[in-house]
């Protein structure tokens, strides 16, 4: 057994993809026997021993064949004797492998994806960065996932408004039109609320990590692809149940994922309902950014889906954007309460020069410096198009128009200079000119944030809106990540109503939240992190007492309102965060004393065989990875089923709190 060991070892050495810096990559080497990978099989065959143990010798019309017994090869390499390491040793030692052969090595499944069909939890913290991520299937059976996606037990609750700021209120009512702070990992709140909050959501809208692993927040952004798919793949599939049938989803996402988001998408709710993919101008090309070579990065993405779009369509508000002043609208009635055939023209241009006692641009350059006189003439454009919007036209070639107004047409062409009025079959009134019909200035006009403005329908292309002065809105300092309240004003405007219900499940720093509270909707937001209380809460807290940045003034908000904030009852997950906490081996055996006495580990861990020495021998990253294996992952949080277990030790008025927010 050892000599054959030591053979293939000496012989994986050859193969530059195995052996990579001194070391023979397991993974790797996996993946080539399940493949046949010709120049692995070629280098197997060299070695006489090896070729007997994993090749079966098959003699066809006096021609020997050998066939790769590829499924006892996959078994020996992933023995836990072949490339033994101290941490895998330990492992094996204390009981977290049950058998020589992993699950995720049998060929027997393909997938799409790597993990496709797994359930990740999704560590956030940046020390999660650190560790390997966890699939749940590959530690518990379906049934025990179900279990795992049962409603939580709720704690600390506290509902705060203007009369309860600081510290909230414990005991209160809980009703439909109360908005909801909720602590803990986004997948299991979503599981947790599901039955509650199920085809209720008008909106979902999340900026999740980017997969860039440069994100300004403590999420772990540094997934691999295959990690980071199945993160985003298990919290869209419970999203879309909790969305109304006319509900629709809008996530930020940038270059790196932003395709392979759409697949998924595509996949859970399918490509007939996909809306739109907008391109949002995030900053402009200076400073450092132009050091790169290259078109420089200036863009991110909101990509929009329905959950059914014919229904969606129904509800979607048509948007309009403000718009720079057209040239296209270059003539204007001058007495324009006249009867129509009375009215003469003059060319726009000459009417501001007018009013501006001028001949021409030339004239007003000699009485100012070139550029002033520019801003001047455009600025006084702008100021009187909007002042005489009633007057100021443009004309256009009627589109296959009928005989009637063909008649009309040829009149007009008849006499120039002279307005012909036309009066369709639905006494719809149309003024001619030179033949064309007269499309007035004031049709393009619509109050946009209290002014009213030369508009033009929204588009898939947002440059309008500004990302510079952001850091403080809300009174909640973040200095990159956030998104502008403006953003989040028109995404919200464009798919809901007021009392709507608004949901996010990556709050951050709360705009969601925040921008909702002030448009009158209704809202749910979703936040691991512990800077839950200085970011999302505190800035709620700044809204209720009337905070004016960002929006604020736009849509007129005073102050008031309430929001209930609450925490899923952690239990494993509070070890995982001392753990994850901790810098030195032995506040990790200290917090290991305490787990062994409250938490509750995997079935198959021996605290008989737990060497404290072998352990002090790791390194910090494998003790760390160690404690948390052994944890069952089950027990993150306390089931809503157990709530009257006594081993929680759960009081009287959070149980009560708990049947408000579920119901009976």
């Amino acid at each position: 057994m050892q000599n054959l060991l030591n053979d293939l070892k000496d012989t994986l050495k050859k193969d530059e993809r195995i052996f990579v810096d001194g070391k023979i990559l397991k993974n790797k080497l996996t993946e080539l026997a399940l493949k046949f990978d010709d120049q692995l099989i070629t280098l197997l065959l060299g070695n006489k021993d090896i070729k007997e143990k994993f090749f079966i010798d098959k003699k066809i019309k006096e021609n020997n064949i050998f066939l790769f017994n590829k499924d006892e090869f996959v078994k020996f390499v992933n023995n836990k004797e072949f490339l033994p390491d101290s941490f895998t040793t330990f492992k094996n030692f204390i009981g977290l492998q049950q058998n020589d052969e992993y699950l995720k090595d049998a060929g027997d499944v393909v997938l799409v994806w790597p993990y496709k069909d797994c359930v990740l939890e999704g560590g956030q913290e940046k020390e999660d960065d650190k560790r390997d991520e966890i699939f749940y299937n590959e530690t518990l059976a379906p049934d025990e996932i179900s279990r795992l996606f049962d409603k939580k037990v709720l704690s600390n609750f506290r509902k705060f408004d203007s009369k309860n700021i600081k510290d909230g209120i414990k005991d209160f009512e809980i009703s439909d039109s109360d908005n909801f702070v909720i602590k803990g990992n986004n997948l299991l709140v979503l599981h947790a609320i599901q039955e509650k909050f199920r085809n209720k959501v008008k909106l979902i809208y999340i900026d999740p990590p980017y997969n860039t692993g440069n994100d300004t927040f403590q999420y772990n952004d540094k997934f691999n692809r295959s990690a980071w798919l199945t993160f985003m793949k298990n919290r869209l599939e419970v999203a879309k149940d909790l969305l109304r049938d006319d509900g629709s989803i809008a996530i930020s996402i940038d270059h790196h994922e932003n395709h392979s988001l759409k697949f998924i998408l595509q996949e859970i709710f399918g490509a007939e309902n996909f809306i739109q993919d907008v391109v949002v101008e995030t900053s402009s090309p200076a400073g450092f950014k132009l050091v790169n070579p290259g078109p420089v990065k200036v863009t991110e993405y909101v990509l929009f889906y329905a959950k059914n779009k014919k229904l969606y369509l129904n509800t979607e508000k048509k948007l309009f954007v403000e718009d720079k002043t057209s040239d296209v609208y270059s003539e204007i009635i001058l007495n324009p309460k006249e009867s129509s055939n009375k009215w003469k023209f003059s060319s726009f241009d000459k009417y501001v020069y007018e009013k501006l006692e001028v001949e021409s641009l030339k004239e007003l350059k000699k009485k100012y410096n070139e550029n002033l006189a520019q801003k001047i003439f455009e600025t006084t454009k702008r100021e009187l198009a909007i002042e005489y919007a009633d007057s100021l036209f443009t004309t256009y070639k009627p589109d296959n128009p009928s005989k009637a107004l063909q008649v009309k047409v040829a009149e007009s062409k008849k006499n120039p200079s002279k307005c012909v009025e036309y009066n369709s079959v639905n006494d719809t009134k149309y003024y001619l000119k030179n033949g064309r019909i007269m499309a007035f200035y004031k049709t393009k006009l619509r109050n946009v944030n209290g002014e009213k403005v030369p508009t033009k329908h929204l588009t898939n292309l947002w440059t309008d809106i500004s990302w510079s002065g952001i850091t403080n809105e809300g009174g909640v300092l973040l200095n990159k990540a956030k998104k502008p309240e403006a953003m989040l004003r028109r995404i919200i405007d464009l798919s809901t109503n007021e009392n709507d219900l608004v949901m996010d499940f990556f709050a951050g720093s709360g705009t969601t939240l925040a921008v909702a509270h002030k448009m009158n909707r209704k809202y749910i937001g979703v936040e691991q992190m512990d800077y839950i209380h200085d970011l999302p809460e505190a800035r709620l807290k700044n809204v209720i007492k009337g905070d004016q940045t960002g929006i604020s003034e736009l849509v007129g908000w005073k102050s008031g309102g309430s929001f209930v904030y609450v925490e899923l009852k952690e239990w494993n997950e509070k070890y995982i965060s001392d753990i994850q906490k901790a810098d030195t081996s032995q506040k990790l055996l200290n917090i290991y004393d305490v787990m062994k006495n409250e938490a509750f580990f995997r079935y198959d861990v021996n605290h008989k065989n737990f060497d404290k020495n072998e352990f002090k021998k790791l390194t910090i990253k494998e003790q760390k990875d160690i404690l948390i294996n052994c944890l069952d992952k089950n027990h993150l949080y306390v089931n809503y089923s157990e709530i009257n277990d006594k081993i929680y030790k759960i009081p009287e008025d959070e149980k009560l709190m708990n049947k408000k927010f579920y119901g009976k």
